[in-house]
């Protein structure tokens, strides 16, 4: 991410212009369109380097539409002056709200440690912070905004 040009660039060679691109105390706060999405109408994301984590929710088109989940991604952020870079660790937590969390995409790690596409190093990043983030959510009855609160976070999630 450029944060001076509120621009997202993709491995593939793709960008994305972003309506919203702010550094906060926490990380960065980032919102882009999503237009090739039929039901979400934007993808707002909240990265957190210290925790290594990325918090992200989808916007619905329709205001009577169900919210989906928010999702807690492993991610490794660098952060170089304007630019933030975001490698994902393939494992997170889906955060529905009032219910329990639950563990995603585990066949996707699975399959990149077992394809060596992920190192050891970072499959075991991974899974710790996972762990960790769902045992700090329980002690939260799984509610995320107490989770961000309890972690020093005060912004309204998911934002209005």
């Amino acid at each position: 991410m450029d944060t001076l040009n509120a621009v997202r660039s993709y491995t593939s060679g793709g960008t994305r212009q972003l309506t919203t691109c702010r550094v906060e105390p926490w990380g960065l706060r980032l919102e882009c369109p999503t237009p090739e999405d039929p039901f979400s109408d934007s993808e707002v994301t909240w990265l957190l380097p210290d925790l290594g984590l990325r918090l992200t929710t989808h916007r619905a088109r329709s205001r009577h539409a169900r919210t989906g989940p928010s999702t807690l991604t492993a991610v490794r952020v660098l952060r170089d002056g304007r630019h933030w870079q975001t490698t994902d660790l393939l494992l997170g937590l889906a955060v529905p709200g009032g219910t329990t969390a639950r563990i995603v995409r585990s066949e996707e790690f699975a399959a990149a440690v077992a394809g060596r596409v992920l190192r050891p190093g970072d499959a075991d990043q991974a899974l710790r912070i996972v762990h960790r983030t769902l045992e700090e959510l329980s002690h939260n009855r799984h509610d995320l905004t107490a989770w961000l609160s309890w972690r020093g976070i005060y912004d309204v999630w998911p934002p209005l």
